[in-house]
């Protein structure tokens, strides 16, 4: 049989549960540790990652041996045990996610625009940021729900 080549590059957003502030500066340098190590041992490659308080960016060379929902759903689940563990034992990640498709010629983009998320957001807050990136893949928003309002 002959060897299979891809090369896929993901950015993946996704945000706290009701869009709270809670990811601190003070150990967001340690979850993005924790979470990259979560993406190695599926197989794939950091490529950057960074959060504000309320959501999380990364940019991920993804290896076509897993689902893309497997892998969010996994880190997902085990940084958000991580957490609960380590710091907030209510914490929670907002069910769903943005994942984006770029080419190589893209990716060194994507990782500067990841990498300064903390000045992008002094003016756009992450929910214009989120439908700004849902219009430029052409996904209609319409009436869907982005995020979930508070109970």
């Amino acid at each position: 049989m002959a060897d299979t080549f891809s090369q896929v590059h993901i950015h993946f957003v996704f945000a706290v549960k009701y869009r709270q502030a809670l990811i601190e500066a003070s150990w967001k340098h340690r979850l993005h540790q924790y979470i990259t190590g979560i993406v190695r041992n599926n197989q794939h490659k950091m490529l950057q990652i960074n959060s504000m308080p309320d959501h999380i960016h990364m940019l991920i060379g993804f290896r076509n041996h897993q689902a893309i929902a497997r892998l969010i759903q996994n880190v997902k689940s085990e940084s958000s045990k991580w957490i609960r563990d380590q710091f907030l034992p209510d914490f929670l990640w907002q069910q769903g996610y943005g994942a984006f498709s770029h080419s190589y010629s893209a990716v060194e983009t994507v990782v500067h625009y990841i990498q300064n998320q903390e000045q992008h957001h002094r003016k756009h807050s992450f929910l214009d940021e989120y439908k700004q990136l849902l219009e430029q893949c052409d996904l209609e928003v319409g009436k869907k729900q982005i995020f979930s309002p508070p109970e």
